[in-house]
């Protein structure tokens, strides 16, 4: 028997609406929301097993090499990423914090006001959505979590939060620390 990793393990649970097709050595997941398509590394294993009328799918890897333990965990968290995706998909929320600093859509352009001369134009990517629910809220969404993450991290790097007043861009919910302003005299 094969030392299996906790992630890589567990069975992914299909839902009925999305349909899971092999072609080669690609995976394509097919939901409500869109397709997804997945490149299965070089010794991983997938299978689609149905067990008591619902679908499951299992990733396996042939040995304990270092290599094949990398790539078991990560294959079978993309697969069930793309499952999600298609089916609910993932939202990243930002908030602006700052005297002035708005953000505004304009077609498929993204204008930040964050404290510069001018007004910073961010395209936005075809596969993504976002939204401005008010002028200080950004909300990206999409089936793709990886490209929904980087897309979000971007915009947050843009104007990253100030360590001493908190002003810049940051996640819905982030905590920051803000740091003491120093104060003359004692």
């Amino acid at each position: 028997m094969v030392n299996m990793s906790r992630i890589g393990n567990a069975p992914i649970q299909v839902p009925q609406n999305v349909e899971v097709k092999f072609n080669n050595n690609v995976i394509v997941v097919k939901g409500p929301l869109g397709q997804l398509e997945f490149s299965i590394p070089q010794g991983i294993n997938v299978e689609l097993v149905d067990e008591a009328g619902s679908k499951i799918i299992k990733v396996t890897r042939p040995s304990d090499e270092r290599k094949y333990k990398a790539l078991h965990g990560t294959t079978r968290a993309i697969i069930n990423n793309m499952i999600i995706g298609v089916s609910n998909g993932f939202v990243k929320e930002l908030e602006i914090h700052g005297v002035g600093y708005k953000a505004e859509l304009a077609g498929n352009e993204l204008k930040l006001y964050i404290g510069l001369t001018h007004p910073i134009h961010v395209t936005i990517p075809t596969d993504i959505k976002v939204e401005v629910p008010s002028p200080t809220e950004i909300k990206v969404s999409g089936i793709d979590k990886q490209k929904v993450g980087n897309f979000a991290a971007y915009i947050r790097n843009l104007k990253k939060p100030d360590a001493y007043k908190g002003k810049g861009i940051r996640y819905k919910g982030e905590q920051l620390k803000l740091k003491e302003i120093k104060t003359l005299g004692a």
